[in-house]
C-alpha cells in the first residue's frame, strides 16, 4: 500500500504542473483581466480549479471504474469544446471594449461638451457619453442590466462563481481522458487511481489559485493608477483568447481531423 503513496503525491505536483497549461493561463487571464482584487482573482482560480476536477473525477471516474473507453472522435470534440470557449470568451471580453474604442468627444443637448469613458458595474464596463455634471452621467450605478443582475443574482453568490466554474470545468472535459488514461497505465487498485485523480485536481486548484494572483497584479495595480494601459491589458487578453482559441480550433478540427473522415487523437 505504502508503495503507492509517493506517485499520489506526484499526482499534486503534476496537478501543478497542469494548471500552467497555455489554454489554462489565456482562459484565467480573460476572466481576471477586469477583477481590481487580487483576493477575489485568487478565489476565481479556486472556482476554476474545482471545475476542473469535477468533471476529472466524474469523466476520468467513469474511465477507471466502468472501463469506459473513449472514441477519437469524442475525445476531439470535447477538445474543441475548450477551443470554442476560449473563442467565446475573447469575444465576450472585446465586446465591451470595443464600445470604448469607439467612444469619442461629443457636443450634449444642452451644448456641454460631453466625453465618453468606460464605467465599470461590478466586472462589467460600460461606455456613453456625458456631461460635466454628475447629473449628467443618465443613470444610477446600479441602473443598467447589469446592475440590476448583480442585484438580485449577487445576493445568491452565484453570479461570479458560475463563470470560472464553467471554464474550469470545459477545461475539465477535455483533460479528463488524458488523465485517466495516465492514470490506469500506472496503477492498477482503482481506490489509488481515484485517489491520484483528486490529488491531481487538489494540485491543479493551487496552481490555479497561484497563477490568476500573479495574473491579476497588473490588472489590479494599472486600474487606477493607468486606466489606459489597463485598457490595453484587457484588449490584450481578449485578442490572445480569440487568437488561440480559433488556432486550437483549426488544429483540432482540420490538422488532428475531427472533421474529417480519419480522426487522430494521441490518447487513443
Amino acid at each position: 500500500m505504502l508503495e503507492w503513496v509517493p506517485l499520489v503525491a506526484v499526482g499534486f505536483l503534476l496537478g501543478m504542473r497542469h494548471a500552467t497549461d497555455a489554454d489554462h493561463v489565456i482562459a484565467v487571464t480573460t476572466i481576471v483581466s477586469r477583477e481590481r482584487s487580487i483576493g477575489l482573482a485568487a478565489l476565481i482560480g479556486s472556482l476554476w480549479g474545482v471545475g476542473h476536477t469535477v468533471t476529472i473525477g466524474a469523466v476520468g471516474g467513469a474511465s477507471l471504474l466502468l472501463g469506459i473507453v473513449i472514441p477519437p472522435r469524442v475525445g476531439l470534440t470535447m477538445e474543441f469544446s475548450v477551443a470554442v470557449m476560449l473563442v467565446l470568451l475573447g469575444v465576450l471580453n472585446l465586446s465591451g471594449i470595443l464600445r470604448w474604442l469607439r467612444a469619442g468627444l461629443s457636443v450634449d443637448g444642452r451644448g456641454h461638451l460631453a466625453h465618453s469613458r468606460p464605467h465599470a458595474y461590478g466586472d462589467y464596463v460600460h461606455t456613453h457619453p456625458h456631461g460635466p455634471e454628475p447629473a449628467d452621467h443618465g443613470h444610477a450605478d446600479d441602473g443598467t442590466r447589469q446592475g440590476r443582475l448583480d442585484r438580485t443574482l449577487g445576493r445568491l453568490g452565484l453570479y461570479q462563481t458560475m463563470r470560472p466554474l464553467i471554464v474550469g470545468a470545459v477545461h475539465g472535459l477535455a483533460g479528463s481522458a488524458a488523465v485517466a488514461l495516465l492514470v490506469l497505465a500506472t496503477i492498477r487498485d482503482p481506490r489509488w487511481a481515484l485517489a491520484y485523480v483528486l490529488v491531481f485536481g487538489l494540485g491543479t486548484v493551487a496552481g490555479m489559485m497561484l497563477i490568476t494572483t500573479a495574473i491579476a497584479v497588473p490588472f489590479a495595480y494599472t486600474a487606477a493608477r493607468f486606466p489606459r494601459l489597463n485598457h490595453h491589458l484587457g484588449v490584450a487578453s481578449g485578442l490572445l483568447s480569440l487568437g488561440f482559441g480559433l488556432v486550437l480550433a483549426y488544429e483540432i478540427g482540420l490538422v488532428d481531423g475531427l472533421f474529417t473522415a480519419n480522426p487522430r487523437w494521441p490518447f487513443e
